[in-house]
């Protein structure tokens, strides 16, 4: 495949579990399946939405992949070259490359800091330019995302929650990345300032011509600003398919719980809620099968089997973890 029709991420059976250990001794008496066998692509210039409840692993799959946190298993390619085998040497050229919006905009600023040096910090660290060049470039990104220049020399805490969003936003586009991982980039702001910094990112990604991973449980956010949409629950996926196809023809059941949920924008359309029954089961000890299938009131004895965790190609890019057709 040649470099322009090669996706620029390329995740393979990701897995990501976490020792959970006890007593006096502290020894390893189980494993949290953060993830479990989770593949998916991220094309050129692309938005893929990954959704999901709490608790699901989305967050961990964004750290996963730029190795913030260590994959147990699985591959990752980006651009061709598998990253998972990369020293911590190695890794930092392509850390340039690969940049993250994380969800707390305050806690993700070091306080002790002016905004011009968190910024500015990735360009000491990649030895971009001289340190009036520094200055320039940060100043331009801060305009860009709707900040003056004169907040380069104020300090995190003088800034509102959407501001410092914004101030982490041209932290992340600070050394020209063709990837970024927004993690809940708006959950933690309040709904007046949300749909302004959803704007600054789907325009900067448009402009910039970024490829991005947004991770989020708010379904109308994805489906604004993504090209496609992964579901996740429990540490896999559930359906993946391109944003319009999923939200007009849902075809998991866990689908269709969190889109029955979700707010209809039409006062006269009418949806059936649907209610989970049950909790969640424990990570450390997920159902066999479909991880879904204690929950779905669409569940056969064949969930149970090991062949129903396969998933398969309903559509063209309309990808389901289900053995049933009769659920849309």
């Amino acid at each position: 495949m040649s470099d322009a029709n090669r996706p620029l991420l390329e995740v393979r059976n990701l897995v990501k579990h976490f020792p959970v250990k006890g007593g006096l001794l502290q020894r390893t008496v189980g494993q949290v399946k953060a993830i479990d066998d989770v593949s998916f692509d991220v094309g050129r210039g692309e938005v893929l939405g990954l959704v999901g409840e709490s608790g699901s692993g989305k967050t961990t799959v964004g750290r996963t992949i730029l190795r913030l946190i260590e994959p147990t298993g699985g591959s990752i390619r980006f651009d061709g070259v598998e990253v998972t085998g990369l020293s911590k040497s190695a890794l930092r050229a392509w850390r340039r490359r690969m940049q993250i919006v994380f969800q707390d905009p305050y806690a993700s600023l070091d306080p002790r800091q002016r905004v011009g040096a968190i910024v500015g910090e990735a360009l000491v660290i990649h030895g971009i330019g001289t340190r009036a060049d520094r200055r320039d470039r940060v100043a331009a990104l801060l305009e860009k995302v709707g900040l003056g220049a004169d907040a380069l020399d104020r300090f995190p805490h003088e800034f509102s929650g959407g501001q410092r969003q914004r101030i982490g936003i041209a932290r992340a586009l600070a050394v020209e990345p063709d990837f970024i991982v927004a993690d809940e980039p708006v959950s933690a702001l309040d709904v007046s300032v949300q749909a302004q910094v959803v704007n600054l990112m789907r325009d900067l990604q448009q402009e910039l011509g970024l490829a991005v991973l947004f991770i989020a449980h708010d379904l109308a956010v994805v489906r604004y600003v993504s090209d496609r949409v992964a579901v996740m629950y429990l540490g896999r996926i559930m359906e993946l398919a391109p944003a319009d196809r999923l939200y007009a023809d849902p075809r998991h059941p866990y689908t269709h719980a969190l889109l029955s949920a979700a707010p209809e924008p039409d006062p006269d359309a009418r949806r059936e809620r649907i209610l989970l029954e049950g909790d969640v089961p424990s990570p450390m000890d997920p159902p066999s099968g479909c991880v879904f299938r204690t929950r779905c009131r669409h569940a056969l004895p064949a969930c149970a089997e090991p062949a129903a965790r396969t998933p398969r190609e309903v559509a063209p890019g309309h990808v389901v973890a289900c053995i049933r057709d009769d659920v849309a």
